[in-house]
């Protein structure tokens, strides 16, 4: 058996590289931290790639056109592969701002400070959106040495403090980018 599957998933990701990014999951009733890998380079045959290892690539693609116009990174012409090391597939939607982030990084060139966690979901208008086990995922986070977790305003409350963990409440994943990248 193993006993934590966080520090498996999380054993071989190599910090302070654009793209790679920290999701707090909840896997049935468990939390768990996962890898998200982002690259985004220039097509090069004039249609752009979508490629998903572990995630949706329809959710891909909504949350590339959410960063697009509310958050004018400019991705229509670029190549994009996201990954989740391990061989996991993550469905929930609030892997929605670990992606959306490490897509960013990667398009940015920059990377999302290690010591840093994200999760929640991404509506259409670019709000960042509550999700559920909030305490659960920031609990895991601090057990695992993160001192930061990016999550939606909604959840920020009485269920996620005491944990020494540093939680920023976000709006917007502008917002979320701005306390990322500044």
């Amino acid at each position: 058996t193993v006993e934590n599957p966080s520090k498996l998933f999380l054993s071989e990701r190599k910090a302070d590289v654009p793209g790679s990014v920290v999701l707090c999951a909840i896997e049935g009733t468990r939390p768990i931290l996962l890898e998200v890998q982002a690259l985004v380079g220039t097509g090069a045959y004039g249609n752009a790639q979508r490629v998903t290892s572990g995630v949706d690539r329809q959710r891909l693609s909504l949350l590339l056109t959410v960063l697009e116009k509310r958050a004018g990174l400019h991705l229509s012409g670029e190549d994009v592969f996201v990954n989740i090391p391990g061989g996991l597939l993550v469905n929930e939607p609030a892997a929605d701002l670990a992606i959306a982030a490490a897509v960013a990084s990667s398009m940015r060139n920059q990377p999302v400070p290690p010591q840093v966690a994200l999760f929640g979901e991404i509506g259409l208008a670019g709000e960042v959106r509550g999700s559920n086990h909030a305490g659960l995922r920031v609990r895991e986070a601090a057990q695992l040495g993160f001192t930061r977790c990016i999550m939606p305003s909604g959840n920020v409350g009485a269920d996620v403090s005491g944990t020494g963990c540093e939680v920023h409440g976000v709006d917007t994943v502008g917002d979320a980018l701005g306390a990322l990248f500044t």
